[in-house]
């Protein structure tokens, strides 16, 4: 019996959608991505699909910031209209 991991062959789909990632998820693919972009190894047509994931990662890291921005600002909205509670 041969346990396989993966389903498939890397490609365009081998990374995981960017709006499924949680904050920490995203920040640390960013990382690694910033890290294999610096090595400057890759062919440029891999250059710039890394770039582009790099890009897309970036602006989920903003997205989810800016959320939890506008949930602590509510929260402490909330809390000086109501401080008893």
């Amino acid at each position: 019996m041969t346990d396989t991991i993966g389903a498939g062959q890397p490609g365009q789909d081998a990374f995981p959608p960017v709006e499924e990632l949680s904050y920490e998820q995203a920040r640390d693919e960013l990382i690694e991505t910033v890290k294999i972009l610096e090595l400057g190894q890759m062919s440029l047509d891999e250059s710039l699909k890394y770039w582009e994931r790099g890009e897309a990662l970036a602006k989920r890291c903003e997205v989810l910031l800016d959320g939890a921005s506008q949930r602590v600002e509510a929260a402490i909205e909330t809390r000086s209209v109501n401080p008893e509670e």
